[in-house]
This record gives structure tokens, sequence and C-alpha cells, in this order.
């Protein structure tokens, strides 16, 4: 049975016409993906819940200091540096401390410990995932290493220094007045 050659080519075209709008289509759902991709991984800025149940956003700091720190209630170094933390958090207006826990246990205990040493700024429980959140937004691959840690991101969001260890007020006005007299 002969098929006609006006029909074969008819059929010939149509298929190519599907094909091409096909892979148009790709094209654009590829483009989108990558896209959304390049969105949803912005380094630049995080988004957390504290304690209290609000959001601690870098994005909603644009235009002050943000120190976020990381630490755990039995790490020797990391009590030291509370004095240092409140007294940085009630010094400066333009200057926001935000504590990470991690590895501290329960959301009761840790803030059982916060209320006890008095600790005035933000506390978000951490987890790994808060932690490589944080971590991404500060441009840092190997994350948190060490507790403590500290990520200073300076008033556009950007990481401006960062330490292993313990941190102190000093360090941290030092560097800043630095940056303010360049």
């Amino acid at each position: 049975m002969a098929m006609n050659p006006q029909k074969i080519n008819m059929k010939y075209q149509l298929h190519m016409m599907n094909l091409k709008n096909t892979v148009t289509d790709l094209r654009g759902v590829l483009a989108g993906l990558c896209l959304f991709a390049a969105l949803s991984v912005y380094a630049g800025d995080f988004a957390v819940q504290d304690l209290q149940g609000r959001a601690q956003r870098l994005a909603d700091y644009r235009g002050q200091w943000v120190l976020v720190n990381f630490w755990a209630t039995w790490c020797s170094p990391c009590l030291s540096e509370i004095p240092e933390l409140n007294s940085l958090h009630d010094a400066h207006k333009e200057l926001a401390v935000i504590g990470v826990a991690m590895q501290s246990g329960k959301r009761d205990e840790v803030a059982d410990f916060v209320s006890a040493h008095h600790m005035r700024y933000p506390i978000v429980m951490g987890t790994r995932a808060i932690a490589e959140q944080i971590s991404l937004a500060a441009g840092k691959e190997d994350g948190v290493e060490v507790l403590p840690t500290s990520f200073l991101f300076g008033p556009k969001g950007e990481l401006v220094y960062d330490q292993a260890g313990e941190i102190t007020r000093k360090t941290i006005e030092n560097y800043i007045k630095s940056k303010r007299t360049n």
C-alpha cells in the first residue's frame, strides 16, 4: 500500500515543527531553571528564625553591620564571648549581633541558658542547614568548622571579616573603625 508523497511530506513537516517547538520549549525551561537556581542560591542573604519566632534576615539589616556568632553552651571560649557580644549589641545601634546556638540541646534548654547568661541579642537554634545557609551568604564554602566562629557582614550585606575562635568587642570595633576611615 503506497502512501501519497504529499501526505508523507506534510507529516514530516508537522513532525519537524513539533520537534522544533519542543526544543524551543526545552531551551526556555532550561533557561528558567538556570535563572531559578541562580536566584535560589544567591549568596548575600539568609533567613532564619530566632527563639522568639522573629525572622532574622541579613537583607533586613542593610545599612548596618551584622555580626553572626556561632557558639555552643558547652564551649568555654563561647561563654567568654557572651559579655563582649552583649556589650557590642548594647553599645552600637548600627551593629546587630545574632547568635547561632550549635549542638546545644533542645530549644527550651537553649532558652534557659540564654536567660541565665543574660544574652540580649537574638539567638537562633543552629542546625547544619542553617550553618550552611549563613556560610553560603558569607561566601564561605568551608562553613563553620570550629566554635566559636564569627562572620561580620558590612552595611551592604557582604562578608567583610570572619574569625574562627574567640572574638572581642575591641576587635570588631577596631575593624569597623578602620573601614570608616578608608
